[in-house]
This record gives structure tokens, sequence and C-alpha cells, in this order.
């Protein structure tokens, strides 16, 4: 019995070997879409609109065109120096009345008052006259740039007004000056 059993064990194992598994059955392929490897590059944004703004809100406001601040602020300044004792034109003096003389000509209906000034030291009498030859150097540096003199007046103050009280140097240098004041604003 044993025999027919191993026998029989043999032939089920042979028989069991021989079968075949049967094919699965067709798989449907599936298609599975991914990612694209590169991103396409987002569209360009809209150029900005250009908006005009006048050229009035970019500039900081400055002096009223034709007024004497506009006269200080285009010419650098409204006074030039002198050295003492004396009423010659300095360099700079020159540069500082050559801005003032292109105002006056681009406002031309300005009219406008030199005042010569000297400092504390002399007598009243000879810091008027010093002070007189002074206002007479900017009135003539003006005309020699074609300033007509009828639009120019002069007056000396001496050392009147001074600009420093103190009695020093670097004073007395403040105080040798002539000074340009516009009385009548001009017209462009």
């Amino acid at each position: 019995m044993k025999i027919k059993f191993l026998l029989m064990s043999v032939v089920v194992l042979t028989l069991s070997a021989c079968v075949s598994t049967p094919d699965p059955a067709p798989v449907k392929q599936q298609v599975q879409t991914q990612a694209p490897i590169f991103e396409p590059e987002p569209e360009a944004p809209e150029a900005p609109e250009i908006i005009e703004v006048p050229v009035e809100a970019v500039i900081p406001p400055g002096p009223q065109p034709g007024t004497s601040e506009h006269f200080k602020y285009t010419s650098g300044d409204d006074r030039v120096y002198f050295d003492y004792n004396k009423y010659d034109l300095t360099p700079r003096a020159r540069e500082v009345l050559r801005s003032q003389a292109n105002w006056l000509e681009r406002y031309d209906g300005a009219i406008i008052v030199v005042g010569g000034n000297a400092d504390e030291r002399g007598t009243r009498e000879y810091n008027l006259a010093l002070g007189a030859r002074r206002a007479d150097a900017v009135k003539a540096f003006f005309v020699s740039q074609g300033i007509e003199p009828g639009r120019i007046t002069t007056v000396s103050y001496g050392k009147e007004r001074p600009i420093d009280g103190r009695s020093n140097e670097e004073a007395w240098a403040i105080n040798r000056n002539a000074h340009s004041a516009v009385l009548v604003g001009g017209t462009s």
C-alpha cells in the first residue's frame, strides 16, 4: 500500500506539472499623462500704461519766476564782495554778476537797485563814497553786459547797514559788498 500511495503521488505531481497556466486576459494599455518635463514660459506681462506727468509735478517748486527771490535763486547770490578799501570787481564777483546780468536780460521788465556797502572802519563820509564807487562798479558791469542803464539805480549805504555787527576781519569782509535788489519784477 505504501507503494500504491507513492506511485499515486508521483502521477499527481507529474500531471500537475504538465498543466499549463491560462494566459491572462489582455489588459488594456492605460496611458497615464505625466507632467511635461519643461514648463512653458508664462505669458509676458502687459506693458505698463505710460502716464504723462507735467514737469511742474516733478520739479520741486522754487521761487516765482521774475521775483527778487527768483533773481537770487537763479543767480546764486544777490551780493558781490570786495577787498579792503577796494571797489574793483574780483573774478568771483564777475561770475556772480554775469549770472545776474543773464537774469536781467531774460526778465527785461525788471528794475534793480544796487546798494554799495562798506565795513565800519573809516569815516562815515569816506565809507559812503566807497559804497557809491562799489555800486557804480556793479552798474558799469551790467551796462557792459548789455543791460540798459535806466533799469539800474545805485545807492550807497556806507557803513550804515552792516550784515554782520561784529568787529573782526570776518565780519568786515562780509560787510564789504554790493547788494542787487529787484524793485520791479520782470516778465520773460
